[in-house]
């Protein structure tokens, strides 16, 4: 375990979290199920933050999941889940052992000759927020601690030829479910969510409408999120539920409907209204206007004469 003055710890292992947080030594060196109740150790110096090189799946009884958006709240008060993939720093601004209930830590060496090994960057609540955790009904909360309770029992058994095998499948089912239950929550959060929609649209025509593309180019996935104080993949996430797009086909979208516009109103040429929408080669605007209208920009303006 490394750590910098004042800053955050570096866990490289399993093994170095649990002794920093007073617990025996893991049943297995690549995954762990630990219980909050059984952590004795003063944990104030982890409030500094702290780094993993592994996986973190976190149920905790206490994580409210009354969010208030605008003038409502939503969601529902049997806990929820938080996910953090390796290398992401965690700002532990209270003690674990305040909230209640599980973590399951897994190495990416444990997954990584196994189909989840290469289909675990498909789960992108791993880079969510905290703030965008998946908070659970009462019937989401049993499935969940069931499959953690699944793989506890596991770890306590006689390791044998099939262990690992049972214990990424029931990783993996644990992730699938939470795919699922994310998909019910952006569904519940609709208001709020649509909300966020309204934002991002607004955001797209001012800045084609301002021609600011033609300066700082097309905006991008991170530039919008960041804007609506959203991750990336949250935003994405949210709006293929909703719009079945992601955010860049939103983008697309919005600019193919401004390149309409200018084609259908001005003579400027393609080449121009390509450079006004923040495109550095004609060809690549022509390329996706064609894939997305079934005719180039010339023949869509021939349409008008």
């Amino acid at each position: 375990m490394k750590t910098k003055k004042d800053g955050p710890r570096l866990f490289n292992s399993i093994s170095e979290l649990h002794q920093a947080l007073g617990l025996p030594k893991p049943l297995h060196p690549l995954v762990s199920m630990v219980d909050y109740s059984n952590i004795q150790a003063d944990t104030a110096e982890l409030k500094k933050g702290m780094i993993f090189n592994f996986y973190k799946v976190s149920y905790k009884k206490n994580f409210s999941g009354k969010v208030k958006y605008g003038q409502h709240y939503y969601d529902f008060d049997e806990g929820g889940l938080s996910f953090i993939s390796p290398n992401q720093l965690i700002s532990a601004v209270e003690n674990e052992a305040d909230y209640g209930g599980y973590t399951l830590l897994f190495h990416p060496d444990f997954i990584k000759d196994h189909t989840l090994g290469k289909n675990i960057k498909n789960y992108g609540f791993f880079s969510y927020s905290v703030t965008e955790a998946l908070y659970l009904s009462e019937k989401e909360k049993n499935v969940i601690i069931g499959i953690f309770k699944n793989i506890e029992m596991e770890l306590e058994s006689a390791i044998d030829h099939f262990s690992q095998d049972v214990m990424i499948s029931q990783i993996e089912l644990l992730l699938n479910y939470s795919k699922r239950f994310y998909g019910r929550q952006f569904i519940t959060r609709k208001t709020a969510n649509n909300e966020l929609l309204l934002k991002l649209e607004e955001l797209l025509s001012g800045y084609f409408d301002t021609e600011k593309a033609l300066t700082a180019g097309l905006p991008t996935v991170g530039q919008l999120a960041d804007q609506l104080h959203v991750t990336p993949h949250y935003l994405s996430d949210m709006l293929r539920t909703l719009t079945g797009q992601n955010t860049q086909q939103h983008i697309h979208n919005k600019m193919i409907e401004k390149a309409k516009e200018i084609l259908s109103t001005s003579d400027l040429s393609v080449a121009e209204i390509a450079y006004t929408l923040g495109f550095e080669h004609p060809s690549s605007f022509n390329k996706i206007f064609k894939r997305k209208t079934n005719m180039s920009p010339v023949e869509f303006r021939q349409t008008f004469n």
